[in-house]
This record gives C-alpha cells, sequence and structure tokens, in this order.
C-alpha cells in the first residue's frame, strides 16, 4: 500500500496559488468557528465524505486538511483507495496553518491558545 504524501502549510500554500482545492474535512461547526481565507476551499465533514467524495475533482491537486492533520490523513487514504492520484495530507491542519499566520478568517486566537504546535522551531515549515 502506498503511503500518503503529507506536507506542510507552506508547501499547501505554493499548491493553492497553483489551483490546488483545498478539503477541510472538520464539522460545519468547527468551521464556522475558524476557518481558511483561501480560494479553491470546501467544507466536506468527514462522516459525509463516503457519500459526497464524488463532489472532488480527480483532474486536480487536492489539499485535505482538519484540525490538526489526522482525520484529513485518514480521508487521504480514502481518496486514494478511491482512485485519487494527487491527494495529499497537510500536517499539522489548521492549527499549523494559523500559527504561521496564513489566512483564516474567525476566532484565531482561541485556535491557538489550545494548540500546542511552536513554529518557532526550525523543523516546522
Amino acid at each position: 500500500m502506498n503511503l500518503a504524501k503529507q506536507i506542510c502549510p507552506t508547501t499547501t500554500m505554493g499548491k493553492i496559488k497553483n489551483g490546488a482545492l483545498i478539503v477541510d474535512v472538520r464539522k460545519t461547526e468547527e468551521v464556522a468557528s475558524v476557518t481558511f481565507d483561501i480560494p479553491n476551499y470546501i467544507n466536506i465533514p468527514i462522516d459525509e465524505l463516503e457519500e459526497r467524495f464524488n463532489e472532488i475533482p480527480k483532474d486536480k491537486e487536492i489539499v485535505m486538511v482538519c484540525l490538526s492533520g489526522e482525520r484529513s490523513l485518514k480521508t487521504t487514504y480514502f481518496l486514494m483507495n478511491n482512485g485519487f492520484q494527487n491527494v495529499f495530507n497537510m500536517d499539522g491542519g489548521i492549527i499549523k496553518w494559523a500559527s504561521k499566520n496564513f489566512p483564516t478568517k474567525g476566532d484565531v486566537a482561541s485556535l491557538l491558545a489550545m494548540s500546542s504546535c511552536d513554529c518557532s522551531q526550525s523543523n516546522c515549515c
């Protein structure tokens, strides 16, 4: 079995600039609190993915995202098992994204307050 391709928020930002679609698998209420402020973004909660994955185009790069990167990793494998070739998981989720000061909307302060991500470390891209 192939391993999922894990990418960081910085690499994700580059993919967004090249037209990648971001698929956020968090629950609707999580997205309502804080979300990505980017083009080419859709929210398909993880519990709806099995019924809705046909909404995701197979001819684009897809980056799966969630709060921390764990749920989105599961969904990355799900898409891989359903014929998606260019699918990536964003490691660290929106927590790491927001800690890099990348574009967000909503209550970022509360999100970061519950985070343990320290992006001052050199291994954080």
